[in-house]
């Protein structure tokens, strides 16, 4: 078979197989955190730090809806200084937990993005935002220790770390959709009542 054909069949199909009930909860925890005015924090190493940092792109700016509070998300892959100082001064297993020693508080969320579940850091970090908020997962296939540590978890059900790195980008997509849709509805209903 042709690589591409291959390639864009698999991905098809893992991502036919997304739980859409796990992509529910997800967009739930989501709407819970910013109801309440929590923050958001995203980690990832190698891809999925780029996907971190454009999951916390989406969350700020794509939900942003004229008259309602704004989401608040913060990438902790992006402030490379603070990283390479953990890595340098402790371990390379603290530089997202260590931030989140200072950042986080009780109520928070912590999105973690994994294709093996099983980065050290990453766990750590979810070690962690579990004692303060709620986490969540984003795993590739089967999901490793992460699908176990997060409180919530969607697998995307792929052998290949690209196809499951594709499937994060298109959760982080369909997540940010149905956000932005429930904080209109929000605000819609707000403004219905004050007008009652």
């Amino acid at each position: 078979m042709d690589p591409i054909e291959k390639y864009l069949s698999e991905i098809e199909q893992a991502i036919r197989e997304i739980s859409r009930r796990d992509v529910t909860t997800v967009v739930d925890t989501l709407e819970a955190c910013w109801a309440a005015g929590h923050t958001t924090f995203v980690v990832g190493n190698g891809g999925s730090a780029s996907t971190a940092s454009h999951m916390m792109n989406d969350l700020n700016k794509f939900t942003v809806v004229p008259g309602a509070r704004r989401f608040r998300a913060i990438a902790l892959t992006d402030n490379v200084p603070l990283i390479s100082a953990w890595g340098n001064d402790a371990s390379y297993d603290d530089v997202f937990v260590e931030p989140l020693r200072n950042l986080m508080n009780d109520g928070d969320v912590l999105i973690a993005i994994s294709g093996s579940g099983n980065s050290p850091n990453v766990l750590r970090a979810v070690e962690y935002a579990n004692t303060k908020g709620t986490t969540i997962g984003l795993c590739g296939f089967p999901g490793g220790k992460l699908a176990i540590a997060a409180k919530h978890r969607v697998i995307v059900p792929a052998m290949s770390i690209g196809q499951q790195e594709d499937g994060h980008l298109i959760i982080n997509h369909a997540v940010a959709t149905a956000l932005r849709a429930r904080i209109e509805a929000q605000l819609l209903a707000a403004s219905t009542q004050a007008f009652a």
